[in-house]
């Protein structure tokens, strides 16, 4: 059975808020501090409210396991995405939850390009955004203060005739 994207409803802000706070996500976030369920409420109210936010729940035999959002944030069909797991998926989720956002981005919202990033030692999603086909186009050296120390952002890109392409050699 493969997974699907549903967009995300307020029944599923503790879920998603609780993966979110995991630990082992929460240290590869921009903020790191656990959020709140005020703070929590109060962004998904402000996406829900902009057309160019797409928040959704990566589901299988209708059993959440992951959160993506696709950010449309540059005139010409160009939007930055992320995304993160519930700490205990089946291995091979990740895959498919990347590979059902690339449909989603491309497919459905018609993009040009999706843009991805992660910081410099996350080693993991790194080499995802790889395997997944995005080209790094670039490091922002030092761009990112953590409290403690400054770390490097890695960007990536992929355009929909990759995208296209991928989904071709994936046929033959």
């Amino acid at each position: 059975m493969k997974g699907v994207l549903r967009p995300m409803a307020s029944t599923d802000l503790e879920l998603v808020r609780a993966w979110r706070n995991h630990a082992d996500v929460r240290r590869f976030m921009y903020t790191q501090h656990e959020i709140a369920p005020q703070e929590h409420r109060k962004w998904f109210e402000s996406c829900q409210s902009d057309p160019c936010k797409h928040l959704m729940v990566f589901e299988k035999a209708q059993a959440p396991l992951g959160f993506a959002n696709v950010t449309e944030r540059v005139p010409g069909r160009i939007a930055d995405w992320g995304f993160y797991l519930a700490p205990d998926v089946p291995r091979g989720s990740g895959r498919e939850l990347g590979h059902a956002i690339l449909a989603f981005a491309f497919a459905n919202l018609g993009l040009h390009k999706l843009c991805g990033q992660a910081l410099a030692y996350n080693e993991r999603s790194i080499r995802f955004h790889l395997a997944l086909g995005f080209e790094q186009e670039g490091v922002l050296r030092d761009q990112h203060f953590d409290g403690h120390a400054y770390h490097g952002i890695v960007q990536f890109g992929l355009l929909f005739d990759e995208w296209q392409a991928l989904q071709r050699d994936a046929q033959s």
